[in-house]
């Protein structure tokens, strides 16, 4: 017996020692095989997606799918897996919205609209006004009070089509949305229509968090979206005639906050264990479609980053999270306690990465951190390029990870293409058969090479003389 034990110990060692003098590019080809053909997290979206489906902040199914992400991970093994609790906003969209467009003959055109987060209802019987279109804010000031008060402002920004990176394009009109009704009722609106999100011309309406900072509840206004190709038709209708109006009628409400959590899993580390490396998405989604690209393929990707590395046989250095957050959408509760309960406990994130830009083909990375982590990550570039990854760029990562920043350590987003997300951001079209599954599972591989290589070769301390100066 103590032969054969002597036997086992032997030839552990001697398979540890392989795997530690495997070359870089050696594991992450064994890392992106095992991804393709051993993946999980096409099987999990599918029953996130599926059997789950719209987890928005405080519902049902936030709650379901934090008891089966949990489940799954308490079935890999991990060193530990818990719920952290956080409390989350409660909004809740009511029955589905109708709007028409009136002429002043009174025939109507029913157009496709759809209530934002945290809107108000309208009055029982829907709200009918005048229509105001406006590209701004600044349209706002120039039309004054008195072209605006009682009628509705429509606003009709579209994202910048020649703009490549269209999260770009996404940040450069975003503010209609979500500051439009507060700019509106300084100038008496009754009510705000907001052209979705989205670079191509369809009939989805796409929603998302807006706010009325502290503006009572007495004053605050309906909100709703209004698909790109019925902006387009009201935009030339007010064009031919300036008299028509909007009707719209919505029933959301909301309600007071819950209880609800962040599910996270550890792999503890073998040589650093204080140290603490995370890999996250958010697991609420809007309630119009369910979720898959945003951010269900986040959730399952980081999922199966800590499975592949036990896949793979990979003896993390230091300790490895997967952490799904609850409510970025509306309000980022999950990623703020994480980072609140992290600094109360002492604990040292060298390194966190997230995904949220949907499951499609990965190109790469953006990084937000100093100088010569960078450099050392642009060392790492020819392990990627055989798998077509080649932005490493500095810039954001995510917004869940972002309270965790710190002047050493790295915050990193994969970066996949991103031509066909705002296709269905935020829409009733962001569902399982829209995520390609191999696409899906070379992002789980890319996310899990640059944690293994984090791993390895820790995080540059090094601060550059600019942050010094700070």
């Amino acid at each position: 017996m103590n032969k054969f034990r002597l036997l086992v110990c032997l030839l552990s060692i001697i398979f540890s020692l392989d795997v530690y003098t495997q070359s870089d590019a050696e594991i992450l080809k064994k890392i992106y095989k095992t991804s393709l053909t051993n993946g999980k997290s096409y099987d999990w979206l599918n029953h996130l997606s599926n059997q789950i489906g719209g987890r928005l902040s405080g519902s049902l199914n936030a709650e379901k799918a934090v008891n089966y992400t949990k489940e799954e991970l308490d079935k890999l093994g991990l060193d530990k897996v818990w719920l952290q609790p956080v409390m989350v906003p409660k909004w809740i969209r009511g029955f589905k919205e109708h709007a028409f467009i009136e002429s002043e003959k009174g025939k109507k055109t029913t157009v496709n609209i759809c209530a934002l987060g945290g809107s108000v209802a309208t009055a029982a019987l829907g709200l009918k006004a005048n229509v105001v279109e406006v590209k701004n804010f600044e349209d706002l000031e120039t039309l004054g009070k008195n072209n605006i008060e009682g009628k509705i402002v429509f606003y009709n920004r579209p994202m910048q089509v020649d703009l490549i990176n269209t999260f770009e394009a996404y940040g450069g009109c975003v503010n209609q949305r979500y500051k439009g009704a507060v700019e509106a009722v300084k100038y008496g609106a009754a009510g705000v229509i907001v052209r979705s999100m989205n670079l191509r011309l369809d009939d989805f309406p796409h929603t998302g968090s807006m706010t009325y900072g502290d503006l009572p509840v007495k004053d605050r206004i309906p909100s709703a979206a209004i698909s790109t190709n019925d902006a387009e038709l009201l935009s030339t209708m007010l064009k031919l005639d300036k008299s028509i109006k909007f009707y719209f009628k919505q029933s959301c409400k909301q309600l007071k906050d819950v209880l609800s959590y962040n599910v996270i899993g550890q792999i503890t580390g073998s040589e650093f264990p204080n140290e603490y490396m995370i890999v996250g998405g958010h697991l609420d989604s809007w309630d119009l479609g369910d979720g898959s690209h945003d951010d269900g393929a986040g959730v399952v990707q980081s999922m199966d980053v800590l499975r592949l590395l036990k896949e793979s046989e990979i003896t993390p250095k230091r300790s490895i999270r997967v952490v799904l957050f609850m409510n970025e959408e509306n309000g980022l509760r999950g990623g703020k306690k994480y980072a609140e309960e992290a600094k109360k406990k002492g604990e040292n994130h060298v390194f966190a990465l997230e995904s949220d830009a949907g499951g499609f083909t990965p190109r790469g990375f953006s990084f937000d951190c100093n100088d010569a982590s960078f450099n050392q990550v642009l060392s790492w570039q020819p392990l990627f390029k055989p798998y077509l990854i080649h932005y490493f760029e500095k810039g954001g990562s995510g917004a869940d990870v972002g309270p965790l920043k710190t002047e050493t350590n790295v915050l990193a987003g994969l970066r996949p293409d991103s031509q066909r997300y705002f296709d269905h951001h935020h829409a009733s079209n962001d569902t399982f058969d829209a995520v390609n599954k191999r696409e899906l599972e070379l992002g789980a591989a890319t996310m899990t090479a640059l944690v293994y290589l984090f791993d390895k070769y820790g995080v540059n301390p090094i601060v550059n003389e600019t942050q010094i100066k700070k």
